[in-house]
């Protein structure tokens, strides 16, 4: 022993370091008041799982149904066909979602639901892992494998050792000697430990009056499960008409897949209490899988709230982003809009006095969510990419926007830019005062157009006070009681100038 001790000492130069995480587990209690023996049961169950312990994964699930919040939150709901003893028994129900908020979880038989009941459950992820496995052998023996050179050959050597701690590296216990810094190629474990898990797992135990044959299901909350819609615009050559395309994008980081699923969306702004996260969630990276033309969503009002059904079942891998199809509208209507937005404080120009203020001609695209457009589906709030035709028929990105969420029957406005070939300036021309309590002022807006067709420019100007409009080149609207819009003709490579004049009183 002391010979062999002595070529471990010199052969064995480098350390294995470890690090263990160690996360408190979740529990939540659902007392049974049909029996008397639930405190009882209590007292009696264990810590830790055991071998003898029922245990289900996805090969006894028969159904599986996913609402999405546009909250970061899913409802999951899980059939199971279960064979459960009778009496007090533990169950570990495995694949669920990484994420699941524990304080949610909902268990109940189909079949037999006043005679199967939950008397305790706890939330497992303490997942195994080699650190955390090293970390939870402390005190016990485990084998250290490691090869070394002996006269030209390739020898491998086994050495049973007992780990002491696990602080900042191993410290071994072989045969008398206390050891550290020791180099091993792979270390073998008799077992995993009862408290460790492969997957996240419910640890429930459970009460069965009833028969063996259970049909189950299990409800609950999960976050790191969102979708978002994404919107292209396909605005023709002429600015006249659009091609409309909508698209789910479901983004899954929850920790687990969910195949063949029945797949539902909420549009809303839910209510929901700011708590600490109940689990954290893992670092993904995303990959983006782009689905076909699929069958589209069918819609209908729920509370207060949209819900979009998937007509079909469809899977989403965990650290997967879906895209499928929600709406699709052809030859929609459009209007295009230049608009200026007069401010308050355009009165002078601090900077340069006498010289007119440019202001931004912003571009909107405007269309109508209705059906005899091809839409008419409720539209949930998201992205707008609007593109576009070139000469050549390419189709290029001109501008995006964000939307909220759109009713039928509503108008759709969309913000692309601000345009390059039309200018504004405005000076103010006139300031009177009438008398203590009554003020006129004229104002001057000129607009040039340099594209190579006529345009109109809508021009909104804030007013305050008690006002009335004295005179003006073009017809007003008065929008509210404290704005005015004009609609003013812009010929091609022309020029229009907008005069008005209020009487204002304060």
């Amino acid at each position: 022993m002391k010979i062999a001790l002595n070529r471990i000492s010199t052969r064995w130069r480098l350390g294995l370091t470890s690090s263990a995480f160690v996360f408190a587990a979740a529990a939540v209690a659902f007392p049974l008041c049909r029996s008397g023996r639930v405190l009882a049961a209590q007292e009696k169950e264990a810590t830790r799982a055991t071998n003898s312990d029922q245990a289900t994964s996805l090969n006894d699930q028969t159904d599986l149904a996913v609402t999405v919040y546009n909250s970061n939150i899913a409802l999951v709901r899980d059939v199971r066909n279960l064979s459960l003893p009778g009496g007090l028994f533990r169950l570990k129900f495995m694949d669920i979602a990484a994420t699941v908020n524990p304080a949610t979880v909902h268990f109940r038989s189909l079949n037999e639901p006043e005679k199967l009941g939950v008397v305790e459950q706890n939330y497992e992820y303490d997942l195994l892992e080699p650190a955390k496995l090293l970390h939870k052998y402390v005190g016990k023996e485990v084998t250290l494998v490691r090869s070394y050179q002996e006269n030209g050959t390739t020898r491998r050597e086994e050495i049973k050792a007992t780990l002491l701690a696990d602080n900042n590296g191993p410290v071994w216990k072989i045969g008398n000697d206390i050891v550290t810094g020791m180099y091993a190629e792979n270390l073998r474990f008799p077992e995993v430990p009862a408290n460790l898990y492969d997957r996240p797992t419910l640890l429930m135990t459970l009460e069965n009056d009833g028969g063996r044959k259970q049909q189950v299901e299990t409800s609950y909350l999960a976050s790191n499960l969102s979708w978002n819609s994404d919107y292209v615009l396909t605005i023709g050559r002429e600015d006249k008409v659009a091609d409309l395309d909508g698209w789910v994008t479901l983004t899954n980081n929850s920790g687990t897949a969910f195949h063949n699923a029945r797949l539902q969306l909420v549009a809303g702004d839910l209510n929901r209490i700011q708590n600490a996260p109940a689990a954290a969630g893992l670092a993904m990276d995303r990959m983006v899988t782009k689905a076909a033309r699929a069958e589209q969503f069918a819609q209908e009002n729920f509370s207060e709230y949209h819900l979009y059904s998937l007509g079909r079942k469809t899977s989403v891998e965990d650290k997967e982003t879906k895209q499928i199809s929600l709406l699709q509208g052809s030859d929609v209507p459009v209007h295009k809009i230049f608009l200026v937005n007069g401010q308050n404080f355009y009165y002078h120009n601090q900077q340069n006095p006498g010289s007119p203020i440019k202001d931004n001609v912003m571009v909107y695209y405007k269309f109508k969510n209705e059906q005899k457009a091809g839409l008419g589906m409720p539209m949930p709030a998201g992205n707008v990419r609007v593109y576009q035709k070139d000469s050549k028929g390419n189709v290029l990105f001109v501008g995006e926007d964000r939307i909220d969420h759109t009713p039928k029957d509503e108008m759709v406005t969309i913000h692309i830019g601000n345009a390059f070939d039309v200018v504004s300036e405005r000076k103010q021309t006139d300031y009177k005062r009438i008398d203590t309590h009554t003020w006129e002022m004229e104002f001057e807006i000129t607009l040039r157009n340099h594209k190579d067709t006529q345009i109109t420019v809508e021009v909104i100007e804030p007013i305050g006070g008690d006002w009335e409009m004295v005179n003006s080149s073009y017809k007003y609207t008065k929008t509210a009681a404290w704005a005015a819009q004009f609609q003013v003709p812009v010929a091609a490579n022309g020029a229009s100038v907008l005069k008005y004049r209020i009487r204002a009183k304060w």
